[in-house]
């Protein structure tokens, strides 16, 4: 997907809202029957049926699939081929957070640009450009680089400060912006670092950020928007826990399109007027 059509689709729907697809095994509701991999399955197309209307992405993180082995592989992609199928104006990220080089960097991307087919992939470019440069490569696909992550251990790390007080999650940003563009590079910067987004959006003012934390985390959605949303939106605001597991039972569905609605509604009064859309 181009990101003039994602921001033409945060400003029609005017949202910009991602649900993270996180199936936990474990907290399904008990109606959903079959093998685990047909209840991940039938869990996240119900969730993705209900909360579309009011979503532009959905991030399906691919531990909670892998984690039932091949079973989970086939229901992460019979959810994909879903999404693509019911809903194409819907921008699919694959939380994958793959960090690696070479030939087998080059395998992830094929992994997730050709065999599933998905639009963006989160990466960890701790090994520099290497790691990032084959999923690049893949034109009209996006990379989505970790900068600032919203764990509270991200300070072991990407808050130090080098001798010129430069924070390392500030080299990566000035380091990996000329790699890519704005037309396929985004950032994760966690809505639990609100306060960093002014810092952030000065080095990178163009590129839009994946923000996790809203919700359960307790990141705000009204600082988030605040420092970091530019006329073009410039952000994918994921919420994962506090839409799909809205209910545990049989009304699961129809209560995470209720927590997708009442996010949407709240993201309406934020977005500015709609910009003329300048780049691809």
């Amino acid at each position: 997907m181009k990101r003039n059509e994602l921001t033409e689709n945060i400003f029609r729907k005017k949202s910009f809202l991602c649900v993270g697809l996180d199936p936990d095994i474990r907290k399904l509701p008990a109606c959903l029957q079959g093998s685990d991999g047909r209840r991940v399955a039938d869990f996240c197309k119900a969730i993705v049926d209900a909360t579309a209307p009011y979503a532009v992405a959905f991030k399906p993180n691919t531990a909670f699939f892998e984690s039932l082995g091949a079973p989970g592989w086939e229901a992460l992609a019979e959810v994909v081929a879903h999404i693509r199928a019911n809903h194409p104006d819907q921008f699919i990220i694959a939380d994958a957070k793959r960090g690696d080089i070479g030939n087998t960097a080059a395998l992830y991307a094929r992994t997730f640009f050709e065999t599933l087919d998905v639009d963006a992939v989160t990466l960890n470019p701790y090994m520099g450009e290497d790691s990032v440069r084959p999923f690049l490569d893949h034109k009209g696909k996006w990379s989505v680089i970790l900068a600032l992550t919203s764990n509270p251990s991200a300070t072991d790390f990407e808050t130090v400060a080098d001798a010129k007080g430069m924070a390392l999650y500030e080299r990566v940003l000035r380091r990996s912006r000329h790699w890519g563009s704005p037309v396929d590079t985004m950032y994760v910067v966690g809505a639990t670092r609100a306060d960093s987004l002014d810092g952030v959006r000065a080095i990178v003012p163009r590129h839009f950020l994946l923000v996790p934390g809203v919700g359960a985390q307790g990141g705000s959605l009204e600082e988030v928007a605040a420092h970091g949303m530019i006329d073009e939106c410039g952000l994918l605001v994921n919420s994962s826990r506090a839409i799909i597991y809205a209910s545990a039972g049989e009304d699961f569905a129809a209560a995470a399109a209720a927590a997708a609605a009442d996010m949407a509604a709240r993201m309406a009064p934020l977005l500015p007027a709609r910009p003329h859309l300048r780049l691809p």
